[in-house]
């Protein structure tokens, strides 16, 4: 059993609803992981998850907070959240490089995964900005300075590379395939990455790096290029058995654990 830091995959949203001459707006917070956190945690990780709003202030600031966990995934949570606290951006003081301070407890021997969406990698707009980053250094993959989405509305299906089908995280995971084809359930988009050198990829998607492996030091990180939850991994996708078996794997597999 891994423990699990989820920062990230949560956003509030304000509507304004106008009627004839009035209006009013109304505010929600909308939590996108569930259906993750139940995976991990029905494969038997322990999971904490710090809201997207909490990251700037919550997210750990020293290695011994760092410490209390195995593995830390970013999902969907962009650099800023984690480089302009209020101390840096209202008022001005110096704090720790969180991004660096991540990279540093990736390399003494932790996990780190980042998942894909509008605010991974580089981004919607490149609004993400991993590029360039301690964080692009601890990751297998380049992380483009520009909008490096690929959207697939039509849908497209991620394949396990064939000579990659025997490594713990990926073992198995076309044999449980529900669609007639055999092909693992269609994703709606995903980040355009290259892998690194000395990176293994393990799923690919439209000729591009879908999952991808290293290590960074001590430690162990890895790319996935597309979200773990809508939009673009729609409910066949997270409804596929494969879908608590990859990441479920793949954190025993960030923290040392494999099989």
């Amino acid at each position: 059993m891994a423990k699990v830091l989820l920062a990230g995959e949560s956003w509030i949203s304000t509507t304004v609803e106008y009627k004839g001459f009035d209006s009013f707006s109304s505010t929600k917070l909308e939590i996108g992981c569930e259906e993750f956190l139940a995976a991990l945690r029905h494969e038997g990780h322990e999971v904490t998850h710090l809201r997207a709003h909490d990251v700037p202030a919550h997210f750990p600031w020293t290695i011994e907070e760092l410490n209390q966990y195995d593995v830390v995934i970013l999902s969907d949570i962009g650099s800023n959240s984690l480089l302009l606290p209020v101390q840096v951006f209202a008022e001005g003081r110096p704090v720790v490089n969180r991004l660096d301070l991540l990279a540093q407890w990736v390399h003494e021997g932790h996990g780190l995964l980042m998942a894909g969406g509008y605010l991974s990698f580089g981004g919607f707009e490149g609004k993400a900005h991993y590029h360039g980053t301690a964080v692009e250094r601890a990751l297998p993959v380049e992380i483009s300075p520009y909008d490096d989405r690929v959207e697939a509305p039509q849908g497209v299906c991620a394949e396990v590379v064939a000579d990659a089908s025997g490594h713990s995280i990926v073992r198995g995971l076309d044999a449980l395939s529900t669609s007639s084809d055999s092909k693992i359930p269609p994703l709606l988009g995903y980040q355009c990455l290259t892998a690194k050198p000395d990176a293994q990829v393990l799923m690919v998607a439209g000729g591009d790096p879908m999952l991808t492996i290293g290590d960074y030091g001590s430690g162990r990180s890895a790319a996935f290029a597309s979200d773990i939850s809508p939009h673009w991994a729609p409910e066949e996708f997270m409804h596929w058995p494969g879908y608590r078996q990859l990441f479920g794997n793949l954190v025993s597999w960030l923290a040392g654990e494999e099989q």
